[in-house]
C-alpha cells in the first residue's frame, strides 16, 4: 500500500503535522464530552434518511474537525446546524450516547424505534452501520464512497488534510441477510471493484460481515456481528517483473557444490601436469642442441 498522501497549505508545508498534533481519537473524545452535558436534539426525518442536529459554535467546530457530515448555512449565531446521514446520527446515538433523536413530531425516540425506522428506510442499515462504526472506531474518518464505486471512503484524518487512502465495500456472509450476500462473488465484480478503486489511488478494503445466530430486528445484534479486514490488490506482472529485475545469486545444492569442487581440484592438477610435461620437454630440447 502506498500509504496516506496528505495535501499541502499554502505555504507549501503538508498537513501531517498538524494532523499528528491533534489527532482524531482526541477530537472525537472533546465532542463526545461537549455533547454529552448539553445533550443536543437531532430531529430525523420521516424517511429515516438523514436528521438535522443543532449545536453551539464550540461544538460545531468540534463537529466539523471530526467529519461529520456537512454544515447547514443558516442566519442564527447562537445554534449551528449539520446534516447527518442515517450511520452518523446513530453513532452518535447509539455508540457515543451524546445527542437525543426525536422524530419531527418531536417525540423523543430510543434506541430501538431509532433502529427500526432506519431499517425500515434501508435494508442494508445493519451492515452499513456495523462497518461504518467499526472503522470510526479505529478513528477513521468515514465518507460516502458513491463517487469511488465503494460504500465508503475511508480517511486517516481529516479530508481537508488528506485524500481518502481506501475506497471500501461491504460484503455480508450468513442466511441471516438472504438476498444481499452477493457482492463479488463472481470475477468480473471484484476486477471491476478493483479498477476503479485503483484509478483514483485508493486501495480496495473489503469488510466481510458475518454472523450465524443472531436476529436483525434490534441493535442488540451488532454486538453478535463479526468484521473482516481485507485489502485487495490488482498483481501487475510487468511492474512485479521490472521491480525484480536485478540479478541475483542462487545457492548451489549440495550435489552441485560437490560437482563444483571436483572440477576444481582436476582443473588444478592437470594445469600442474601439462606444467610439468612442458617444463621436461624444454629441458631435453636444450641439452640435445649443446
Amino acid at each position: 500500500m502506498s500509504g496516506p498522501r496528505w495535501k499541502k497549505g499554502k505555504d507549501g508545508k503538508y498537513f501531517s503535522a498538524l494532523a499528528a498534533a491533534s489527532p482524531m481519537s482526541s477530537i472525537v473524545a472533546d465532542l463526545q464530552s461537549s455533547l454529552k452535558r448539553s445533550r443536543p436534539v437531532a430531529t430525523i426525518s420521516s424517511h429515516g434518511e438523514d436528521a438535522v442536529l443543532g449545536v453551539s459554535p464550540h461544538q460545531a467546530i468540534l463537529l466539523n474537525q471530526a467529519a461529520f457530515d456537512r454544515f447547514v448555512e443558516n442566519a442564527g449565531a447562537e445554534k449551528q446546524w449539520f446534516q447527518l446521514g442515517a450511520e452518523e446520527v446513530f453513532y452518535l446515538c447509539h455508540a457515543l450516547k451524546c445527542v437525543v433523536v426525536e422524530s419531527e413530531r418531536g417525540k423523543q425516540m430510543s434506541e430501538g424505534e431509532l433502529w427500526d425506522l432506519l431499517c425500515s428506510a434501508s435494508d442494508s442499515f445493519p451492515e452499513m452501520y456495523k462497518a461504518y462504526s467499526h472503522l470510526r472506531s479505529k478513528n477513521w474518518v468515514v465518507r460516502s464512497g458513491l463517487q469511488y464505486g465503494a460504500d465508503f471512503a475511508a480517511y486517516r484524518h481529516h479530508p481537508a488534510l488528506v485524500h481518502s487512502e481506501f475506497a471500501v465495500v461491504v460484503v455480508l456472509e450468513g442466511a441471516q441477510f438472504g438476498g444481499r450476500c452477493g457482492r463479488l462473488k463472481v470475477w468480473s465484480d471484484l476486477l471491476c471493484a478493483l479498477r476503479a478503486s485503483g484509478s483514483v489511488a485508493k486501495t480496495l478494503l473489503v469488510l466481510t460481515i458475518s454472523c450465524s445466530i443472531c436476529e436483525l430486528g434490534s441493535p442488540d445484534c451488532l454486538e453478535q456481528l463479526v468484521v473482516h479486514e481485507r485489502t485487495i490488490t490488482r498483481w501487475i506482472a510487468q511492474q512485479c517483473r521490472e521491480q525484480r529485475c536485478e540479478p541475483c545469486r542462487v545457492q548451489p545444492n549440495k550435489e552441485e557444490q560437490g560437482h563444483t569442487r571436483e572440477t576444481v581440484v582436476s582443473n588444478y592438477w592437470g594445469v600442474i601436469l601439462g606444467f610439468t610435461v612442458l617444463s621436461t620437454l624444454l629441458v631435453y630440447k636444450l641439452r640435445f642442441s649443446q
